[in-house]
């Protein structure tokens, strides 16, 4: 594992691209605060900018680096959850501006994979995460499903045997107001 680490935070370091196991599925990632390297994973994907991304952190505690205000709720959400859950928080900060939504807010979710906090941990900066497939396709239940154009197409592919995936579906996701109120978006 530290040697799929090392290979990723120099493709990281570099502004490249990353496909990598997430603690839901296979994702495509970058450095969250490089506007180059996302405007790659937009390319490759085929997504439009106007759908924001969401990125990944190793720690709650580093949230008040990313969210301008962080409700009282998230913490008591993110205290309280097992499954892996990605938060849309309204109004975001040092990061990319093309990882952030038209309103300004940015959907994070803590991982507790252990290569993926490992990296995280390492990088010391958020990782963009978004399924690894062409946007409008269905997400790939695991590596052997992930499109070839994806595989070539990303800087770095990490090896397939890190990727014990703890659940093989996206996270759910809730939206959250400043006032204590929020929407589920996707259970």
């Amino acid at each position: 594992m530290e040697s799929e680490i090392r290979h990723c935070l120099k493709v990281l370091k570099a502004g490249g691209t990353l496909l990598y196991p997430t603690d839901t599925i296979w994702g495509i990632g970058c450095d969250a605060t490089n506007f180059h390297a996302v405007e790659k994973v937009y390319r490759l994907k085929k997504r439009m900018e106007s759908k924001s991304l969401i990125i990944l952190l190793d720690d709650v505690a580093k949230l008040t680096d990313y969210v301008v205000d962080v409700p009282d709720i998230a913490w008591d959400l993110l205290k309280s959850v097992d499954s892996p859950l990605t938060i849309i928080y309204a109004q975001s900060k040092n990061l990319a501006s093309n990882v952030v939504a038209k309103d300004q807010s940015i959907a994070i979710r803590i991982v507790k994979n252990e290569f993926c906090r490992l990296l995280i941990e390492s990088f010391g900066k958020p990782i963009v995460s978004t399924s690894a497939n062409i946007s409008g396709e269905r997400p790939p239940l695991g590596y052997k499903n992930i499109d070839e154009e994806i595989i070539k197409g990303v800087d770095y592919a990490v090896d397939p045997s890190i990727g014990v995936l703890q659940q093989i579906k996206p996270s759910r996701i809730i939206r959250l107001g400043n006032n204590g109120e929020f929407q589920i978006i996707r259970k």
